[in-house]
């Protein structure tokens, strides 16, 4: 395979993979904050947090220790929902986010004022988003992921996020009329590309599935079973598709991505059966028809017994323990 094909395949399989990814925006603020001013942010794994700094100067601080240095115009995306503060300086007193009094502008989004008094004016305004960040048919992506992003607009891994990032900056800064809405389209926007760009770029150490989009012997195979989920494939099958023998293949892909192939394909037909069952809204018996199961037992079964529950819990919103 050339090197023109193989951009195609793993270009054709990242964007198959990304087409599964949902994030929804649960809860933004505009933070006029300080001087001084120290916002905590609590974990909440399963969740990440969005925050553009549109004016000032903050520090970020992880619970686990680091310190980062932020400007305006520099943003910030923490996959997994760790806990952190943004602050003023290192030593300023911390306010839980939560705390706040918090003025509502629209549709999950609100206004919040920390450390201001009088008629002083802000030191530093902010647009934060907690989202729920759903990686659908590429859960396993979620583990291998940095849980911290600071990110430069003007690299090349994110081409075109510096317009929407200005636009951001333009929103949160006028405040005209409806801009509650659109910072929150723009966030989801914002975040998808962080995400795509993060698996665009990020493989060249990388291992597990990330590797795996690099490597054609077992990308073929990928993309055939993410494009045709319900389909009962066997080894030797997924194997043809890479153009090797079943053993080699079987071999290679355990290693790579750390399960068996048919495994794999499980706990794939299982996390998009979640995704359908809990954003789309689709009944258990369209949900196991499209995945190629021969009756709802059947399929029950099946998603007991890799998320530990049964298919009904997704309905109500219950979350699956899913590898």
């Amino acid at each position: 395979m050339n090197a023109a094909d193989q951009f195609a395949l793993s270009s054709d399989l990242i964007n198959e993979l990304l087409r599964g990814m949902r994030l929804r925006g649960v809860e933004y603020r505009r933070i006029q904050a300080g001087p001084p001013f120290g916002l905590g942010f609590a974990d909440k794994p399963g969740y990440a947090w969005f925050h553009f700094l549109a004016a000032g100067n903050a520090v970020l601080r992880m619970d686990d220790g680091p310190l980062y240095e932020l400007s305006a115009g520099n943003a910030v995306f923490i996959s997994h929902g760790a806990g952190h503060q943004l602050l003023s300086s290192p030593d300023v007193a911390v306010q839980d986010i939560d705390s706040l009094d918090a003025a509502p502008l629209g549709d999950a989004v609100s206004a919040v004022e920390a450390g201001l008094e009088g008629d002083v004016a802000p030191a530093a305004l902010l647009f934060s988003a907690c989202m729920e960040f759903e990686l659908g048919s590429i859960q396993g992506l979620g583990k291998l992921m940095p849980g911290l992003m600071l990110i430069d607009a003007r690299g090349q891994r994110y081409p075109g996020l510096m317009p929407i990032l200005a636009t951001m900056e333009r929103e949160v800064s006028a405040a005209r009329v409806g801009f509650p809405g659109i910072l929150a389209r723009l966030a989801d926007v914002v975040a998808a590309m962080v995400v795509r760009g993060w698996v665009e770029c990020a493989c060249s150490n990388a291992s597990g599935l990330v590797a795996a989009l690099r490597d054609p012997r077992l990308a073929r195979a990928l993309l055939a079973l993410h494009q045709q989920p319900g389909r009962d494939w066997s080894v030797a099958q997924l194997a043809a598709q890479c153009h090797t023998s079943r053993s080699v293949f079987a071999d290679r892909f355990q290693a790579t991505i750390g399960i068996p192939p048919l495994r794999y394909a499980t706990e794939l037909r299982m996390r998009l059966a979640s995704q359908w069952l809990t954003l789309e809204r689709l009944s258990i018996e369209e949900v196991a028809q499209r995945l190629g199961y021969t009756s709802q037992a059947a399929f029950s079964r099946a998603f007991k017994r890799i998320t530990g529950q049964p298919p009904g819990a997704s309905r109500l919103g219950v979350r699956p323990v899913t590898s």
